[in-house]
């Protein structure tokens, strides 16, 4: 297996073309990725666990239909899954409610991790939902640590609701910062980057060789940055006529992923400023056609997509 993705399994949704009003979509970064990375042609597993409600099913459906093996025990008999609730306001923002099922956890514990999997797998990919309560950071933790101590690449998506679900901003943010020495590859948003501070501090931990080797920064329409050893990538957004969507980032890292893995990156240390150029390429035209066609896990492109428009937009 070629990647596998470890995080809590959650329903996204997206914005109906009215202020509050809703479409289901299957979602949550680790689930993304997962898919977004299997549509380039990856073979990929998804560890998380899910209960036997309808959200639960369809979010185990929809990673079937996309070639992701799932990795984790079904059918718990617990009512586990996650909903997130979106609505729009008279201006369109988006506004998020998370319903989480009362009692319940819907995360992996430790023992459940499929490790043989894992010893298997050339990356493990983590999501951060949730790193600072319970057996959720615990499991995460636990996975990262084992893939990077197997000599594993280890990919990791800070995600800014943490603080909003466990109301605790610092232990969410500490609890990340204890992470990236476990961590090669890490994405956060532009939203996301106080989880670090400023981008001296990022500088700082990559040339420190105490935390990412690569940290990549995504800012929506205005494009990626990368800082890598010494070096500060940029590249140019692409115009898009839509607003930024859910999925675009998973899309963005989906294909930043699966880029470097066709470039024969089979360790951290094979990376170098071309091939992290060429993905950053690859991931920002991943993105921009997950907003072109309105986002979420429908929308998130294939390498055949993904190529045609690279050919087109950078000749």
């Amino acid at each position: 297996m070629d990647l596998i993705s470890v995080g809590e399994q959650l329903i996204d949704f997206i914005p109906g073309t009215e202020p509050g009003t809703y479409i289901r979509a299957a979602g949550g970064a680790p689930a993304n990725v997962a898919i977004a990375v299997a549509r380039n042609g990856l073979s990929v597993g998804f560890c998380g666990k899910v209960g036997d409600d309808d959200f639960g099913i369809f979010l185990h459906e929809t990673l079937r239909e996309n070639n992701v093996k799932i990795l984790c025990p079904e059918r718990t008999g617990e009512v586990t899954t996650t909903m997130a609730f979106v609505t729009l306001s008279e201006d369109g923002d988006r506004s998020f409610t998370f319903a989480r099922k009362p009692g319940a956890d819907m995360f992996l514990e430790v023992n459940e991790l499929p490790l043989s999997d894992i010893d298997q797998a050339f990356i493990l990919h983590a999501g951060s939902v949730s790193l600072s309560k319970g057996v959720t950071a615990a499991t995460t933790e636990y996975a990262i640590r084992y893939a990077h101590e197997a000599g594993k690449i280890t990919s990791f998506d800070i995600n800014y609701r943490d603080p909003l679900w466990d109301g605790d901003r610092e232990a969410a943010i500490a609890t990340v910062r204890r992470n990236l020495v476990f961590v090669d590859w890490l994405k956060l948003s532009e939203e996301e980057s106080d989880f670090l501070g400023s981008e001296a501090d990022m500088k700082a931990m990559v040339q420190a060789d105490e935390g990412p080797g690569l940290i990549v920064k995504t800012l929506g329409a205005k494009g990626a940055k990368a800082f890598f050893a010494d070096e500060e990538i940029s590249i140019d957004g692409i115009p898009a006529k839509v607003g930024d969507t859910t999925g675009a980032g998973d899309a963005f890292w989906g294909g930043f992923l699966s880029s470097l893995y066709y470039s024969g990156v089979r360790s951290a240390d094979q990376l170098d400023r071309k091939t992290i150029e060429a993905a950053l390429c690859y991931g920002n035209v991943s993105g921009w056609l997950c907003v072109q066609k309105k986002g979420a896990i429908a929308s998130l492109p294939d390498r055949e997509q993904i190529l045609r428009e690279i050919k087109r937009i950078y000749g």
